[in-house]
């Protein structure tokens, strides 16, 4: 689904701490800080991961899948206002 890389990423693209992503997330401080640190497959519910993506999707971040250049983030495009 989703990395430890990629969640660090998004946060740093959004600014914001990780305590801000566990409250948006409705996870625990310990979980995003438990998760950020692994290495490789992440060990966490599908639950628990799906509630963090949304949250950082929501927030404005893109999660580039594994294409060959490697898994990435960046900001999502915004919708044009009308004048």
């Amino acid at each position: 689904m989703i990395s430890s890389d990629q969640i660090r990423g998004a946060r740093a693209v959004l600014r914001l701490s990780q305590a801000e992503l566990a409250d948006g997330a409705g996870v625990s401080l310990e979980t995003i800080k438990r998760l950020e640190a692994m290495d490789g497959e992440l060990k966490v519910r599908l639950d628990t991961l799906t509630k963090i993506k949304d949250a950082l999707e929501k927030a404005g971040v893109e999660f580039i899948p594994e294409n060959g250049g490697g898994a990435g983030v960046r900001l999502a495009k915004r919708a044009r206002k009308a004048k």
